[in-house]
């Protein structure tokens, strides 16, 4: 109630209203405590016009979810021990660096890749040496799943929605979900893979860009299995993987293939939400102390 409507009252004051209630609610975000550590998104390239650009429209996503948190890229180039970043770009030791010599916290590092990559073991090692903590890897996720699927229905390979009856002439009837880093990201693509399986209706194989012969294999798995429309699509945020392994696939395969994910903003909710998960849990026992102290004041 406001105080607009009590006699006497000299202004409104504007008081909180309840929750709203149900399913279709949103969701409150949570408030990031004072002096929490900033963000580091760990990127596995070298800060290009096609990187640069995804990555910024993913900070921007973060920064809208989370007012006040503090982010930056950080470039880490597979197996590239002497990248140093140029002009506005800054490597992720550089900003590990920065951190420590400002007396700050060391920074929250949120890996820029889907599922386990190579650059991984380098980040760790390098973050280890400042004491920052790294998080997972952003997959396997239905938020990922969602993603896919709708670059899927951007390239006319898949309904939007599933509850829409009509047909699409160019759809897909199996998919082969494509990433980089080896056979262990494939396996944990299939993760994803399910997921998508459940949003789509039709069959879903991982294959990784990144190992001779295994899309085409997927490929040719789907077609024995009765798929006549197999289609590609990329389970990449796009600077972790070289933009000609996709488009060599799409055409050693004769396979339509969707975009990569790119700055998609569920991948952004993803990072905030992966980087909110590693803060620091606040010590109930200090604001006890706080609240007795009053008291005892």
């Amino acid at each position: 109630m406001s105080t607009a409507a009590i006699p006497g009252a000299p202004l409104p004051v504007r008081t909180p209203g309840s929750r709203a209630r149900g399913r279709h609610r949103r969701p409150e975000r949570p408030e990031i405590p004072a002096g929490s550590p900033a963000l580091v998104l760990a990127v596995p390239a070298t800060a290009g016009p096609e990187s640069r650009s995804v990555v910024e429209e993913l900070l921007s996503i973060v920064r809208s979810e989370q007012n006040g948190v503090q982010t930056a890229a950080g470039y880490l180039p597979v197996g590239d021990g002497d990248f140093e970043g140029t002009g506005d770009e800054r490597t992720v030791a550089e900003l590990l660096a920065q951190a420590a010599g400002a007396g700050l916290p060391a920074p929250v590092v949120v890996p820029l890749v889907p599922g386990p990559h190579g650059f991984l073991a380098e980040l760790h090692a390098l973050a280890a040496e400042y004491g920052a903590p790294v998080t997972d890897v952003l997959g396997p996720h239905p938020l990922l799943a969602e993603a896919v699927h709708v670059r899927l229905s951007e390239a006319g390979l898949a309904r939007a929605d599933r509850a829409r009856l009509f047909a699409i002439a160019t759809a897909a009837d199996g998919v082969v979900l494509t990433t980089v880093g080896g056979e262990e990201a494939t396996a944990a693509a299939g993760v994803t893979g399910v997921l998508l399986a459940a949003r789509l209706a039709v069959p879903v194989v991982p294959a990784a860009l990144d190992v001779p012969g295994s899309v085409a294999a997927a490929v040719a798995h789907l077609k024995e299995t009765g798929s006549q429309r197999p289609a590609l699509a990329p389970l990449v945020i796009g600077p972790e993987a070289d933009s000609e392994l996709l488009a060599t696939a799409a055409e050693e395969t004769g396979c339509p293939s969707a975009a990569p994910l790119g700055a998609y903003p569920t991948v952004g909710q993803l990072i905030a939400s992966t980087y909110l998960a590693a803060l620091p849990v606040p010590d109930p026992g200090a604001y006890a102390g706080e609240s007795g102290e009053t008291a005892a004041e």
